[in-house]
């Protein structure tokens, strides 16, 4: 369970978000929309502990009843999808996958980690592949995988379907929430896509313009 209490965010002497409470179970996508500026990403930012200089935040962050709010970034265990898969253009799909297993694991069940994965996306014939010889879609459903493979506690979406036509968007988006359930961990979405929100299944808070 992820729990998000009394989090405001400011930039100068201009507020941007005031007192927002949130919790999230675990299998479970909660959605964040607003207009752009109000801090949706900023948020993303200081739940990983990768907030911008500049800004001003507050409040605490709990995961499975730990405080993470003052961890380093790397000791929070989250999981981050982007609107760009970001897979590494010069390492085959595999490796993509591969390079995501956490060390300790022996390199003969890293591999079969990997397969596995991709048999999940449905492209195990493409293993050799290089990301640009996916389609767009390949490439989101990859993105995940890695990312879930590097063993996260949470997961955060900062609009990872925005650049996915409509078609393709309704089969991502229900492949992202079917793998979140599967691993059974907590996640958070921004979008500005009402229809993201609903496809999620979980609660959708909206953030007001501040005044």
């Amino acid at each position: 369970m992820l729990i998000i209490k009394n989090f405001s965010l400011s930039l100068a002497n201009k507020k941007l978000i005031t007192d927002l409470n949130v919790t999230i179970e675990n299998g479970q996508v909660v959605s964040i929309m607003g207009p752009s500026g109000i801090g949706k990403s900023s948020l993303l930012g200081f739940l990983s502990g990768t907030l911008s200089s500049g800004l001003n935040a507050q409040g605490e962050v709990f995961l499975n009843n730990v405080a993470i709010h003052n961890k380093k970034a790397q000791d929070r265990r989250v999981g981050l999808l982007q609107q760009t898969p970001l897979l590494f253009p010069h390492m085959s799909i595999l490796e993509n996958l591969s390079f995501a297993i956490p060390a300790r694991v022996k390199k003969c069940d890293r591999l079969e980690l990997a397969f596995e994965a991709l048999e999940k996306v449905g492209i195990k014939d493409k293993a050799n592949a290089t990301p640009e010889q996916l389609s767009g879609g390949q490439q989101a459903r990859v993105a995940l995988q890695r990312t879930l493979l590097s063993e996260p506690k949470f997961l955060l979406l900062d609009e990872p379907f925005s650049k996915l036509d409509p078609a393709l968007r309704r089969d991502v988006r229900a492949f992202v929430l079917d793998e979140i359930r599967k691993a059974n961990i907590p996640a958070l979405l921004v979008t500005h896509d009402a229809e993201d929100a609903k496809a999620m299944e979980g609660s959708c808070i909206n953030l007001d313009a501040p005044e």
